[in-house]
């Protein structure tokens, strides 16, 4: 995909807000099927303009309202809030500490710039193919506990646009959760303990929980291509220093041994593993539990959550179809049946779907008379260029929400009978 230039932004910002925009999909999502009355209403957006300019507490009364403001104000970048009790553009008018954040759907924002002490090929905002393998083993371990450890049914994982992805989790019950709640699940769903100076973040008891065992089974399917190959973690005495660093002093004699007569990180791996086994067959009193490779693969491959994003309820987070003002890639809607395939290289930029779209303007001009309205106009442009597949995925997401709402009001309803 070409490059992006960042110095027309202004001008494709414009031209995707006034025709490429989901308007339609992202208000049914956020209106929920206006069963609770001002739930929309009382959504705060927040926008960031050009130069850093941000403005909070943004409020729509409806769809139409929500599109006049996004194209006179061509946002940089979206982010959304909680419902508040109150209208957000109106909180200044609310007496002091009645305007309370009251639900939310509950996030999750994984970015790779976390994996920083664990990555060889890329820091800080720089991803390759190599290392977003870590994401894609993110995906499946948070969505796969979600699911069956909470039974959440709604679950909605987005790329953020540059190098890292978010959930949101939007089942009716899980928007009403406390602050205390979202901090026991984000706990639940996080191993990585300590900062920059902790070598160690992980550490196994004897008793494994059945959420580690099933992530460990996650990352044993990716771990040699991913860890051995791609990053290739004990290639040379500074990689494996690092990993010696991780398991008791007792065997590192022997380890070193091994790993300079071996050829590579994959028999390296193999010498570890034999040596932890034997190790931890011949303690009795086993202080470090017979998980030594298994915490290694937890350190290495683990997924590192923001915890505080998805405590508070009143934290923003950055909107699907937002564009990254950096690399001007979409933020889009991951399809769950394609996480192993899906390549944030290949996500349209702003200018790809905006050329594309004026490819074939021009060509229908010639074809058409300019009568049709910009309404019908606008409803088609999105499909006729690369977002289109995204925007399904999103239609997907939002019809298994209406389904499964009809069904809870078809139950409120006949348990009303039964009285």
């Amino acid at each position: 995909m070409e490059t992006f230039d960042p110095t027309e932004l202004p001008e494709l910002l414009k031209l995707y807000y006034r025709r490429l925009f989901p308007y339609s999909q992202y208000y049914r999502w956020l209106n929920y099927g206006g069963v609770i009355k001002n739930y929309f209403q009382h959504r705060e957006f927040s926008f960031t303009l050009k130069d850093d300019i941000y403005i909070r507490y943004q409020s729509f009364n409806n769809q139409s309202d929500l599109e006049k403001e996004m194209q006179k104000m061509n946002p940089y970048k979206i982010d959304i809030g909680a419902v508040y009790s109150h209208r957000p553009n109106q909180h200044n008018t609310v007496k002091l500490g009645a305007f309370q954040a009251q639900e939310k759907e509950l996030v999750f924002d994984i970015d790779m710039t976390d994996y920083d002490d664990v990555r060889r090929c890329c820091s800080s905002a720089d991803i390759c193919p190599k290392c977003w393998t870590l994401m894609t083993m993110a995906i499946r371990i948070i969505d796969r506990a979600l699911k069956e450890d909470f039974g959440f049914k709604h679950r909605l994982w987005v790329y953020s646009g540059r190098r890292g992805v978010h959930c949101w989790v939007c089942d009716e019950s899980v928007r009403k959760l406390s602050s205390a709640v979202r901090s026991g699940i984000v706990e639940y769903l996080s191993l990585i303990k300590g900062g920059q100076d902790v070598k160690k973040k992980v550490h196994l008891s004897e008793k494994i929980h059945p959420f580690i065992r099933k992530s460990i089974n996650i990352i044993k399917k990716y771990f040699e291509e991913y860890a051995l190959v791609n990053q290739d973690i004990l290639k040379n005495k500074e990689s494996w220093d690092k990993i010696l660093a991780l398991v008791p002093e007792t065997i590192h004699d022997e380890l070193q041994q091994g790993f300079q007569k071996s050829q590579n990180s994959l028999q390296r791996w193999e010498h570890l593993k034999k040596v932890a086994s034997r190790c931890q067959n011949n303690i009795k009193n086993d202080k470090y539990g017979p998980w030594l490779e298994w915490e290694i693969m937890l350190q290495y491959c683990f997924p590192r959550l923001d915890i505080n994003v998805s405590k508070g309820i009143n934290h923003l987070l950055k909107s699907p179809f937002s564009v990254h003002p950096k690399t001007g890639r979409i933020s889009v809607p991951i399809d769950l049946q394609k996480v192993d395939q899906f390549d944030p290289f290949t996500v349209p930029t702003i200018s790809f779907i905006c050329r594309e779209l004026d490819a074939i303007s021009t060509n229908e001009e010639e074809k058409e008379n300019e009568a049709e309205s910009d309404v019908k106009h606008r409803t088609r442009d999105y499909k006729k260029t690369s977002l289109a597949p995204y925007v399904k995925v999103f239609e997907h997401f939002l019809e298994n929400l209406d389904k499964s709402r009809k069904g809870e009001l078809l139950k409120k309803s006949d348990l009303q009978k039964d009285f």
